[in-house]
């Protein structure tokens, strides 16, 4: 089985940089692509800021993190992945601009190049399907945020060889992370039982079983759960998770995956979670609020 050393991440947002961070910390020389600077250099600042805060709390040393960094080589040009063995696209949701983005690839990557996609809901076949090598992609599905949370769901389509396969998942593994095998199934194993939880919260506080924080609480405390379904919301962000609910049910077409009106209305409206600063919560406080288009 061919030996990755020297790893591309095509996206340098939230996903694509812890996910440059934790390769070029495991000792692969990384590269890290952006289309435009401002955006690479607020992924590479992104990195730096991490790297620090865990020195700082000595969970790092300052020569590791110098190390780290100094195997990171941003880049806005495609070229620089030549050298590549593996290359995790971690762009937008977006089946086109994908497609766009590994047909590129596919002519500046050499043959034996393993290609992988970040995506939590997008089919890996109908991905791989239109790549030069659909016996070497792989759905490489790390969790945010991706230098502190373990699991990868690595999937394989029907085209995927077990060498392409053995391969991610050894990498996975290399990086300190806990891989699980997965199915090429929309939403994978854990978007596919976790979507229709969150889902079915909100139409809980739909029906007016309970308010949100109350509905948040009774999962934390009487399921062990770490945060309930509308802070998990929040956090994942409720753009994120209207796209997925649309794409989940487009391909299964079941009820439990339709998004209910209070989430598309809260979408349309630039209620997004932390991110914007308000979803179900307003975060503009010291201590999260109900915000007002819920209350």
């Amino acid at each position: 089985m061919a030996e990755i050393r020297r790893v591309g991440v095509v996206g340098a947002g939230l996903m694509g940089s812890g996910i440059a961070q934790v390769s070029a910390g495991a000792g692969y020389e990384t590269v890290v692509r952006e289309v435009e600077q401002g955006f690479l250099d607020r992924g590479m600042a992104r990195i730096t800021k991490t790297l620090d805060r865990a020195v700082a709390k000595e969970k790092l040393g300052a020569a590791e993190r110098d190390a780290a960094v100094g195997r990171l080589h941003p880049t806005l040009d495609l070229a620089d992945f030549t050298e590549c063995d593996l290359v995790i696209e971690a762009i937008t949701e977006n089946l086109g601009a994908k497609h766009e983005l590994f047909g590129a690839l596919g002519e500046v990557c050499g043959e034996s190049a393993v290609f992988a996609s970040n995506t939590s809901s997008l089919s890996i076949t109908e991905l791989a399907a239109r790549t030069d090598r659909p016996d070497r992609f792989v759905g490489l599905h790390f969790f945010s945020p991706v230098p502190v949370m373990s699991l990868v769901e690595v999937i394989r389509c029907g085209q995927t060889s077990d060498e392409t396969f053995d391969r991610a998942f050894a990498f996975a593994e290399s990086l300190g992370k806990s891989p699980i095998a997965c199915r090429d199934n929309t939403g994978f194993v854990v978007n596919r039982l976790l979507v229709p939880y969150m889902l079915d919260a909100i139409r809980a506080y739909e029906s007016g079983v309970a308010s949100i924080p109350d509905i948040d609480k009774g999962l934390r405390l009487g399921c062990g759960y770490p945060m309930g379904p509308f802070t998990l919301s929040d956090f994942v962000g409720l753009d994120t998770l209207y796209h997925i609910t649309g794409i989940m049910y487009e391909e299964y077409k079941e009820a439990r995956f339709a998004s209910p009106p209070l989430l598309r209305r809260m979408y349309l409206a630039g209620y997004h979670g932390r991110k914007t600063g308000k979803g179900f919560y307003d975060y503009s406080g010291d201590e999260p609020v109900v915000s007002d288009f819920v209350k």
